[in-house]
Protein backbone atom coordinates (compact mmCIF):
# COMPACT_ATOMS: atom_id res chain seq x y z
CA UNK A 1 0.00 0.00 0.00
CA UNK A 2 2.24 2.82 -1.24
CA UNK A 3 -0.53 5.14 -2.73
CA UNK A 4 -3.14 7.10 -1.09
CA UNK A 5 -6.02 4.56 -0.11
CA UNK A 6 -9.13 7.03 0.57
CA UNK A 7 -12.27 5.17 1.63
CA UNK A 8 -15.76 6.86 0.37
CA UNK A 9 -18.98 6.55 2.23
CA UNK A 10 -21.81 3.80 1.56
CA UNK A 11 -24.23 6.47 0.54
CA UNK A 12 -22.48 8.84 -1.93
CA UNK A 13 -23.41 12.46 -0.96
CA UNK A 14 -22.97 15.41 -2.99
CA UNK A 15 -21.99 17.88 -0.80
CA UNK A 16 -22.37 21.05 -1.30
CA UNK A 17 -19.16 23.15 -2.01
CA UNK A 18 -20.06 26.69 -1.29
CA UNK A 19 -17.54 28.82 0.16
CA UNK A 20 -18.30 30.43 3.56
CA UNK A 21 -15.27 31.66 4.50
CA UNK A 22 -13.66 32.14 8.20
CA UNK A 23 -13.39 34.36 10.29
CA UNK A 24 -10.93 33.65 13.78
CA UNK A 25 -11.36 34.92 16.71
CA UNK A 26 -8.43 36.24 18.22
CA UNK A 27 -8.21 35.16 21.94
CA UNK A 28 -5.16 36.94 24.55
CA UNK A 29 -4.07 33.66 26.09
CA UNK A 30 -3.90 29.85 25.22
CA UNK A 31 -6.16 29.08 28.82
CA UNK A 32 -8.60 31.51 27.21
CA UNK A 33 -8.66 29.43 23.80
CA UNK A 34 -9.66 26.41 26.11
CA UNK A 35 -12.49 27.97 28.02
CA UNK A 36 -13.71 29.19 24.47
CA UNK A 37 -13.42 25.21 23.20
CA UNK A 38 -15.22 24.16 26.40
CA UNK A 39 -17.98 26.86 25.87
CA UNK A 40 -18.37 25.38 22.33
CA UNK A 41 -18.99 21.77 24.03
CA UNK A 42 -21.59 23.28 26.86
CA UNK A 43 -23.68 24.96 23.83
CA UNK A 44 -23.91 21.67 21.85
CA UNK A 45 -24.99 19.89 25.22
CA UNK A 46 -27.35 22.66 25.97
CA UNK A 47 -28.96 22.24 22.27
CA UNK A 48 -29.47 18.32 22.01
CA UNK A 49 -30.71 15.27 24.33
CA UNK A 50 -28.77 12.04 24.14
CA UNK A 51 -25.10 11.15 23.14
CA UNK A 52 -22.69 13.89 21.83
CA UNK A 53 -20.13 12.88 19.44
CA UNK A 54 -16.57 14.55 19.49
CA UNK A 55 -13.60 14.62 17.47
CA UNK A 56 -10.59 15.34 20.01
CA UNK A 57 -7.70 17.44 18.71
CA UNK A 58 -4.16 16.09 18.97
CA UNK A 59 -0.88 17.73 20.05
CA UNK A 60 -1.11 21.51 21.42
CA UNK A 61 -3.82 22.73 19.82
CA UNK A 62 -6.68 21.55 22.41
CA UNK A 63 -3.98 20.78 25.38
CA UNK A 64 -5.81 23.48 27.36
CA UNK A 65 -9.33 22.05 26.50
CA UNK A 66 -8.14 18.83 27.88
CA UNK A 67 -6.88 19.88 31.26
CA UNK A 68 -9.95 22.04 31.56
CA UNK A 69 -11.78 18.63 31.21
CA UNK A 70 -9.77 16.36 33.01
CA UNK A 71 -9.87 18.79 36.26
CA UNK A 72 -14.10 18.35 35.61
CA UNK A 73 -13.46 14.95 35.57
CA UNK A 74 -12.16 15.04 39.36
CA UNK A 75 -15.17 16.69 40.65
CA UNK A 76 -18.94 15.23 40.05
CA UNK A 77 -19.70 18.80 38.49
CA UNK A 78 -20.42 17.77 35.15
CA UNK A 79 -20.91 14.16 35.24
CA UNK A 80 -24.28 14.16 33.45
CA UNK A 81 -21.94 15.67 30.76
CA UNK A 82 -19.36 13.72 30.74
CA UNK A 83 -21.50 10.78 30.83
CA UNK A 84 -22.97 11.73 27.36
CA UNK A 85 -19.61 11.84 25.64
CA UNK A 86 -18.80 9.78 22.97
CA UNK A 87 -14.87 10.58 22.39
CA UNK A 88 -13.27 9.85 19.16
CA UNK A 89 -9.41 10.55 17.64
CA UNK A 90 -8.93 11.80 14.27
CA UNK A 91 -5.90 10.96 13.08
CA UNK A 92 -2.91 8.13 14.17
CA UNK A 93 0.57 7.41 13.02
CA UNK A 94 0.54 3.34 12.13
CA UNK A 95 1.79 0.65 12.25
CA UNK A 96 2.18 1.83 15.96
CA UNK A 97 1.93 0.09 19.34
CA UNK A 98 -1.15 1.14 21.23
CA UNK A 99 0.98 2.06 24.37
CA UNK A 100 3.84 4.31 21.91
CA UNK A 101 3.98 7.53 23.92
CA UNK A 102 4.01 8.96 20.72
CA UNK A 103 0.88 7.82 20.34
CA UNK A 104 -1.81 10.39 20.73
CA UNK A 105 -4.25 7.60 22.83
CA UNK A 106 -1.13 8.36 25.22
CA UNK A 107 -1.18 11.96 25.31
CA UNK A 108 -4.85 11.99 25.74
CA UNK A 109 -4.70 9.87 28.78
CA UNK A 110 -1.75 12.24 30.47
CA UNK A 111 -4.04 15.23 30.04
CA UNK A 112 -7.14 14.05 30.75
CA UNK A 113 -6.28 12.05 32.90
CA UNK A 114 -7.99 8.56 34.13
CA UNK A 115 -11.48 9.83 35.84
CA UNK A 116 -12.84 11.22 32.24
CA UNK A 117 -11.73 7.99 30.39
CA UNK A 118 -13.78 6.26 33.48
CA UNK A 119 -16.73 8.65 33.11
CA UNK A 120 -17.53 9.05 29.42
CA UNK A 121 -19.82 6.83 27.42
CA UNK A 122 -17.17 5.44 25.06
CA UNK A 123 -13.45 6.39 23.66
CA UNK A 124 -13.03 4.69 19.93
CA UNK A 125 -9.42 5.62 18.82
CA UNK A 126 -7.85 4.86 15.36
CA UNK A 127 -6.44 1.13 15.97
CA UNK A 128 -2.37 1.30 15.07
CA UNK A 129 -1.53 -2.12 15.87
CA UNK A 130 -3.19 -4.43 13.15
CA UNK A 131 -2.43 -6.23 10.31
CA UNK A 132 -5.35 -4.85 8.23
CA UNK A 133 -5.45 -1.39 8.74
CA UNK A 134 -8.27 -0.59 6.09
CA UNK A 135 -10.03 -2.90 8.30
CA UNK A 136 -9.67 -1.75 11.10
CA UNK A 137 -10.17 1.69 10.17
CA UNK A 138 -13.73 0.50 8.53
CA UNK A 139 -14.67 -0.70 11.73
CA UNK A 140 -14.35 3.11 13.28
CA UNK A 141 -16.14 4.50 10.73
CA UNK A 142 -19.07 2.08 11.27
CA UNK A 143 -19.14 3.04 15.17
CA UNK A 144 -19.20 6.74 14.15
CA UNK A 145 -21.52 6.22 11.35
CA UNK A 146 -23.81 4.59 13.64
CA UNK A 147 -23.34 6.79 16.32
CA UNK A 148 -24.92 9.66 13.92
CA UNK A 149 -21.16 11.43 12.97
CA UNK A 150 -19.64 14.07 14.84
CA UNK A 151 -21.57 17.11 16.90
CA UNK A 152 -18.19 18.86 17.45
CA UNK A 153 -14.74 17.92 15.02
CA UNK A 154 -12.08 19.55 17.25
CA UNK A 155 -9.27 20.88 14.49
CA UNK A 156 -6.29 22.12 14.37
CA UNK A 157 -4.13 23.60 11.78
CA UNK A 158 -0.51 22.25 10.67
CA UNK A 159 1.45 24.28 8.41
CA UNK A 160 2.85 22.21 4.94
CA UNK A 161 5.38 22.81 2.11
CA UNK A 162 4.32 25.79 -0.23
CA UNK A 163 3.22 27.78 2.17
CA UNK A 164 0.04 24.88 2.52
CA UNK A 165 -1.63 23.05 5.26
CA UNK A 166 -3.37 20.19 6.56
CA UNK A 167 -6.35 19.47 8.34
CA UNK A 168 -6.41 16.53 10.59
CA UNK A 169 -3.72 14.23 8.12
CA UNK A 170 -5.07 15.00 4.90
CA UNK A 171 -2.35 16.16 3.13
CA UNK A 172 -1.36 18.42 -0.24
CA UNK A 173 -1.53 16.53 -3.20
CA UNK A 174 -3.01 13.04 -1.58
CA UNK A 175 -6.32 13.03 -3.71
CA UNK A 176 -8.77 13.86 -0.69
CA UNK A 177 -12.44 14.71 -2.31
CA UNK A 178 -15.50 15.75 -0.99
CA UNK A 179 -16.92 12.04 0.17
CA UNK A 180 -13.65 10.71 1.65
CA UNK A 181 -14.89 9.97 4.53
CA UNK A 182 -11.39 8.31 5.82
CA UNK A 183 -8.02 7.77 4.63
CA UNK A 184 -4.56 5.87 4.74
CA UNK A 185 -1.88 7.78 3.34
CA UNK A 186 1.60 6.75 3.08
CA UNK A 187 4.15 9.04 5.75
CA UNK A 188 7.12 11.24 5.15
CA UNK A 189 10.17 11.92 7.01
CA UNK A 190 9.07 15.61 7.21
CA UNK A 191 5.93 14.45 9.40
CA UNK A 192 7.78 12.14 11.37
CA UNK A 193 9.89 14.67 12.77
CA UNK A 194 7.14 17.35 12.95
CA UNK A 195 5.43 14.64 15.10
CA UNK A 196 8.30 13.47 17.49
CA UNK A 197 8.84 17.71 18.05
CA UNK A 198 5.36 18.31 18.72
CA UNK A 199 4.98 15.53 21.57
CA UNK A 200 8.15 16.73 23.34
CA UNK A 201 7.62 20.54 22.89
CA UNK A 202 4.17 19.64 24.77
CA UNK A 203 5.79 17.93 27.60
CA UNK A 204 5.28 14.35 26.68
CA UNK A 205 7.53 11.97 28.48
CA UNK A 206 9.63 9.95 26.14
CA UNK A 207 11.72 7.38 25.68
CA UNK A 208 13.86 6.03 22.50
CA UNK A 209 12.50 3.00 21.76
CA UNK A 210 9.08 4.23 21.44
CA UNK A 211 10.86 6.95 19.43
CA UNK A 212 12.57 4.27 17.22
CA UNK A 213 9.07 2.36 16.51
CA UNK A 214 7.57 6.25 15.42
CA UNK A 215 10.15 6.54 13.52
CA UNK A 216 9.21 3.63 11.56
CA UNK A 217 5.96 4.62 11.16
CA UNK A 218 4.87 3.82 7.28
CA UNK A 219 0.85 5.74 7.37
CA UNK A 220 -0.99 8.17 8.96
CA UNK A 221 -4.63 7.38 9.00
CA UNK A 222 -6.98 10.63 9.02
CA UNK A 223 -10.36 11.42 8.88
CA UNK A 224 -11.29 13.17 5.32
CA UNK A 225 -13.10 16.07 4.12
CA UNK A 226 -16.44 14.36 4.34
CA UNK A 227 -16.19 13.48 8.32
CA UNK A 228 -15.40 17.25 8.13
CA UNK A 229 -18.21 18.65 6.20
CA UNK A 230 -20.71 16.51 7.77
CA UNK A 231 -19.89 17.38 11.57
CA UNK A 232 -22.81 19.62 12.87
CA UNK A 233 -19.63 21.82 14.20
CA UNK A 234 -16.04 22.47 13.64
CA UNK A 235 -14.50 24.62 16.15
CA UNK A 236 -10.54 24.89 15.25
CA UNK A 237 -7.18 26.17 17.83
CA UNK A 238 -4.31 27.69 16.84
CA UNK A 239 -2.51 28.61 19.36
CA UNK A 240 1.42 27.22 18.75
CA UNK A 241 2.49 29.78 15.94
CA UNK A 242 5.46 30.42 18.47
CA UNK A 243 6.53 27.20 17.63
CA UNK A 244 5.13 26.76 14.72
CA UNK A 245 6.10 30.01 12.90
CA UNK A 246 5.48 28.70 9.45
CA UNK A 247 1.15 28.72 10.75
CA UNK A 248 1.33 32.61 10.83
CA UNK A 249 1.35 32.59 6.69
CA UNK A 250 -0.25 28.98 5.92
CA UNK A 251 -3.11 30.51 8.39
CA UNK A 252 -3.29 33.66 6.34
CA UNK A 253 -3.50 32.06 2.97
CA UNK A 254 -6.54 29.60 4.47
CA UNK A 255 -7.76 33.23 5.32
CA UNK A 256 -7.37 35.20 2.17
CA UNK A 257 -6.59 32.77 -0.81
CA UNK A 258 -9.83 33.83 -3.39
CA UNK A 259 -11.82 30.15 -3.64
CA UNK A 260 -12.62 29.72 -7.49
CA UNK A 261 -16.58 29.67 -8.32
CA UNK A 262 -15.65 26.77 -10.61
CA UNK A 263 -16.04 23.43 -9.58
CA UNK A 264 -13.04 21.08 -11.07
CA UNK A 265 -10.83 24.84 -10.29
CA UNK A 266 -11.96 24.80 -6.39
CA UNK A 267 -10.99 20.94 -6.22
CA UNK A 268 -7.57 21.57 -7.50
CA UNK A 269 -6.77 24.27 -4.62
CA UNK A 270 -8.20 21.85 -1.90
CA UNK A 271 -6.18 19.15 -3.02
CA UNK A 272 -2.91 21.69 -3.08
CA UNK A 273 -4.01 23.10 0.25
CA UNK A 274 -6.33 21.14 2.33
CA UNK A 275 -6.58 23.63 4.81
CA UNK A 276 -9.23 25.47 2.79
CA UNK A 277 -11.22 22.15 3.30
CA UNK A 278 -12.80 24.04 6.30
CA UNK A 279 -13.99 27.09 4.39
CA UNK A 280 -16.49 24.67 3.09
CA UNK A 281 -18.57 24.17 6.31
CA UNK A 282 -21.64 26.35 7.36
CA UNK A 283 -20.79 26.49 11.37
CA UNK A 284 -16.87 27.13 11.77
CA UNK A 285 -15.30 28.66 14.84
CA UNK A 286 -11.71 29.34 14.72
CA UNK A 287 -10.15 30.18 17.65
CA UNK A 288 -6.39 32.21 17.66
CA UNK A 289 -4.15 34.08 19.59
CA UNK A 290 -2.35 37.40 18.39
CA UNK A 291 0.82 35.12 17.83
CA UNK A 292 -0.74 34.79 14.41
CA UNK A 293 -0.50 38.65 13.59
CA UNK A 294 -3.92 38.67 12.06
Amino acid sequence: MNQNNWLSQSSEQDFDLTDHGITPTVLPSEADVGKAMLNELYETAAAKDGDINIALLGGRGAQELHRLLGELAKTSEKDELLGRLNVFTQDALAPMGMSNCFSFVRDFERILGPDFFKKIKSFTPMQTDTADLEAGLNAYLDKLESLGGLDIFFIGHGPEENQASHLAYIKPFSGAQSNHVAGIIPISSSILEHHISKFKAGGSAVNEQDEAECRSAQYILTLGPAAILQAKKVVQSVVDAETAPAKVQTYANVLNTRLSTDREELLEQLNANPGLWIRLHTNTKSFVLPNLGL
